[in-house]
């Protein structure tokens, strides 16, 4: 059977309907969990060990307009006759702090084909204007993918082509829907993107480059733009692609990646990112994983070039990658796993100017 790795993901903490933040965590045989005891913190109760027997762990999170928050990954078990079965499967938790629905399998592009199923990629999963919709990389190296419809009905696997694919894909929707999948191979970039928020993914032109395995990362920086992310294999440098949606998918990108602040160089895993105002100015926040271990974070006007992005360290050296998401007093949060497996946030300091992180609390 086919290792999947437990690729770090940004994506981790949410804000429920209710205002409470959630982060969640991959554990041996499920998933932890913690929640704010009220919105704005900043107490949080857990860490609470949701069981999910064979779930890997690889888990993608994503989350409706609503607030429902969709938990979807890979589960194996094995089969009376001893083989094993791997499955895709999916949760969806409505309320915070409550139980989610029982996990549903969506199967894999191989239907009972065990043997290349086992060769599947951990799941990415991003809600469109549509529904949920949900990538992996293929047995083959390509990718394939599955959609809801606007009635929750799931549509058949697709193959999407794509080849060479080194790991977890990378999504998501800009405000409008519209979504755009990145793939990092030994040599490029691949790309799909929506011309239509709801529609059928289209394969862009590739970008050539030399990408680390683990580090893709896609967000909306507004404007119905979205902007690649991806390390350096050579060094871990990190860099930064915004495609024009409007520009032709088979054009030549212009202006081409660029490398991303005075911290750049030497980190680890993807860079969560964050659009809200600061001191009345639309800023995109970026954190990650420094080379030192510990977290860092920075912040640049939207729109402007994210060179301009001045890297701070912050906190104790932590495991995965952070995650950063606004309470319900639109603070900023950001949060990290330490090495003993606790979770750590530092939240904005109200009425203070810039960037200003108040003290590590452990939850």
């Amino acid at each position: 059977m086919a290792v999947r790795t437990a690729t770090p993901t940004t994506g981790w903490l949410m804000r429920g309907k209710d205002g409470r933040l959630t982060a969640y965590a991959p554990a041996e045989g499920g998933l932890l969990r913690w929640t704010e005891t009220r919105p704005g913190g900043p107490e949080w109760s857990g860490p609470e060990q949701l069981v999910v027997p064979g779930l890997e762990p690889c888990l993608s999170i994503s989350q409706t307009s609503k607030g429902y928050v969709y938990l979807t990954g890979v589960r194996t078990r094995t089969a009376d006759d001893g083989r094993t079965i791997t499955e895709v499967v999916y949760a969806t938790q409505f309320q915070s702090g409550r139980a989610p629905t029982p996990w549903r399998s969506i199967g894999t592009p191989y239907g009972q084909d065990w043997d290349r199923a086992a060769k599947i990629g951990a799941p990415t999963a991003v809600v469109d204007a549509t529904g949920l919709r949900v990538f992996i990389r293929n047995a083959g190296g390509g990718v394939c993918g599955r959609a809801q419809d606007a009635k929750g009905v799931w549509g058949p696997w697709t193959d999407m082509k794509g080849s060479n694919v080194l790991d977890t894909l990378s999504a998501a929707a800009d405000e409008n829907g519209r979504v755009e999948l990145l793939a990092l191979t030994d040599g490029f970039v691949q790309s799909w993107r929506q011309e239509q928020p709801g529609g059928e993914l289209r394969r862009v032109r590739n970008i050539a480059a030399k990408p680390l395995a683990g580090s893709s990362a896609v967000a909306p920086v507004g404007g119905g733009r979205l902007a690649h992310f991806w390390r350096a294999a050579a060094d871990g440098r990190l860099f930064v692609h915004t495609p024009d949606p409007a520009a032709d998918p088979d054009a030549e990108a212009r202006p081409g990646p660029a490398p991303l602040g005075s911290l750049a160089h030497g980190g680890t895993g993807p860079v969560a990112v964050l659009r809200t105002p600061i001191d009345g100015q639309d800023c995109t926040v970026l954190a990650q994983r420094a080379a030192s271990g510990l977290p860092a974070v920075a912040a640049y006007p939207t729109g402007e070039s994210p060179a301009l992005a001045e890297w701070s360290e912050t906190g104790e050296e932590c495991v995965g990658a952070p995650a950063l998401a606004l309470d319900a007093q639109g603070l900023i949060v950001l949060a990290a796993l330490g090495a003993d497996g606790a979770l750590r946030v530092a939240r904005q300091r109200a009425g203070e100017r810039g960037l200003s992180l108040g003290h590590w609390v452990r939850a």
